[in-house]
């Protein structure tokens, strides 16, 4: 199952983005969908309605969120970290997704780049 790695530069403060990526109501604000979402670890939540879901597992306040997202009974975890560094336009993001199951690989790769971060990005240009 292949991994993905990218940069995407967020123009906001790191703190807002990652407030943006763990509050539902912020989520729900860019994304335009329902958003299930905690900082516990162990929690589960559901992004973009429900097309996204899996289980918190660790969070840096401001700093990093790491995730487990289901893809069904794959033999391995499918694991999401995103890392966030401050950068003279805002944030630098470096998101890691592993164990990606290779059918989905080519829309999750767009998704994160036109959906999630796409989104994101577009949301915090318009203010």
């Amino acid at each position: 199952m292949p991994d993905y790695k990218k940069y995407y530069i967020v123009p906001a403060e790191p703190e807002i983005v990652y407030q943006a990526l763990t509050n539902p109501n912020t989520i729900q604000a860019w994304s335009g969908e329902e958003a299930v979402m905690s900082t516990e670890p162990g929690t589960e939540f559901e992004l973009f309605g429900g097309s996204i879901a899996g289980k918190n597992l660790e969070f840096e306040e401001g700093k990093k969120i790491v995730q487990e997202w289901y893809f069904g009974d794959e033999p391995e975890p499918s694991i999401v970290t995103i890392k966030l560094h401050p950068h003279k336009q805002g944030t630098s993001a470096e998101l890691k997704h592993t164990n990606i199951p290779t059918e989905a690989f080519a829309d999750i790769t767009a998704g994160w780049d036109e959906a999630y971060f796409g989104s994101l990005i577009y949301f915090y240009e318009e203010d």
